[in-house]
Order: structure tokens, then C-alpha cells, then sequence
């Protein structure tokens, strides 16, 4: 399993109550991918900039495609601009590869938790792996679940990062959702007062 698989796993198995937005999700999906390569030593990054390496065989599909997708000439690609690109529907893509491994089901509604036909984390050896690494408190995945608001029952302060490009990563992820929220927040006011112009004409 991969750092992408796991968080959404974890996002889907404790955010079910207040699920995590799409485009939040998809963004630190992207960061997570950067973070794998970064591990499988197929990138490093110069200041911000993500410069690719040697391709080693990447057994993951998603985190494969994200390599092949890679900008290879200079001055290269900063991780924001691979957020904002490779996170575009990531987290459907994720999501719809799960389904077909069966690591995701359809189930229909039961309580209030879940919409009829919404897929729910299977009960498999890849769910336990990732809850294994969320009660291990590994920093990646921690930190990257509650950049996107998912904090299970935790409630002490986010393991810290050691590795300078992990956490270079990570802050990108943080500013990039804050970008978001600010273009989500510009919207809602925008539609509010386009609604106020036409309930004052009618």
C-alpha cells in the first residue's frame, strides 16, 4: 500500500461522520504521491522544485502514473503547480481504483452515516495496515489526515517531521488548502450577494 491508498482509507474510515471535501482530499493526495517518490528515491527536491531521477518500477498503478507524469526539463515543476495539477479529481481516481480492487464497497444507508450506494472502506488486510500506521502516529500520514481536518480521537499535537523535504512537502499541501478555503469562501460570498441583487429585483 502507498502513503495515497492509506490516507484515503483513513479519511474515508474516520471522516465518515463530517466527510472530507473532494478537493481538500485530492490535494493532499498529490502531496502524499510526492512524498512516495520522494521515498522510492524516484524525485528530489531542490528548494520547492521537484526533480525527477532515475525511475525505479513502481508497483502501485496511481503512484506510476504520477512519475510518468512528471515535468523532466529545467527549472522543473514546484510541488504547488503538482498539487494544483496532479491533484485535479485525484481523490476519484484513488477512490474509483480502490472500488475496483475491492478495497472499497457500495453499501446502502444505514443510520445516518452513510448515503445509499456510498462506498465504505472494506474490512480488509490493507484497511488494518493503514489503521496499524495511524495508531503508530507515523508523521506522514498524520500530519497529512489533519491537514484535511481528519483527526479520529487524537488529540495531542502532530508528530513531528524530520526529513526537510517531507516537511517542505507538507507545507505545500497547508498552503494550498488554505488557497483553496480562500477561493471556496470568495465563491460563497459572491453567490450571497448575487442571490441578495435578485431577490431585490424580483
Amino acid at each position: 500500500m502507498t502513503t495515497p491508498r492509506d490516507l484515503l482509507i483513513i479519511a474515508m474510515d474516520l471522516g465518515s461522520g463530517h466527510p472530507v471535501e473532494q478537493g481538500d482530499l485530492s490535494l493532499a493526495l498529490a502531496g502524499a504521491e510526492v512524498i512516495d517518490l520522494l521515498a522510492a528515491q524516484a524525485i528530489s527536491l531542490d528548494a520547492d522544485h521537484i526533480v525527477p531521477g532515475h525511475q525505479p518500477p513502481l508497483a502501485d498503478p496511481l503512484l506510476a502514473e504520477a512519475a510518468a507524469t512528471l515535468v523532466r526539463e529545467a527549472p522543473y515543476e514546484s510541488v504547488d503547480d503538482w498539487l494544483w495539477r496532479r491533484g485535479r479529481s485525484l481523490s476519484a481516481a484513488y477512490e474509483a481504483a480502490l472500488e475496483a480492487e475491492g478495497e472499497l464497497v457500495r453499501q446502502r444507508r444505514r443510520g445516518i452515516s452513510f448515503r445509499a450506494g456510498q462506498p465504505v472502506v472494506a474490512d480488509s488486510p490493507a484497511r488494518r495496515r493503514a489503521a496499524d500506521r495511524w495508531a503508530s502516529d507515523d508523521p506522514v500520514l498524520v500530519n497529512l489526515a489533519e491537514a484535511v481536518k481528519v483527526s479520529g480521537e487524537r488529540t495531542g499535537e502532530s508528530p513531528d517531521v524530520a526529513d526537510d523535504a517531507v516537511a517542505t512537502v507538507l507545507a505545500a499541501v497547508n498552503n494550498a488548502l488554505v488557497e483553496l478555503a480562500t477561493v471556496r469562501q470568495r465563491r460563497a460570498i459572491e453567490d450571497a450577494a448575487f442571490d441578495n441583487i435578485w431577490r431585490g429585483g424580483v
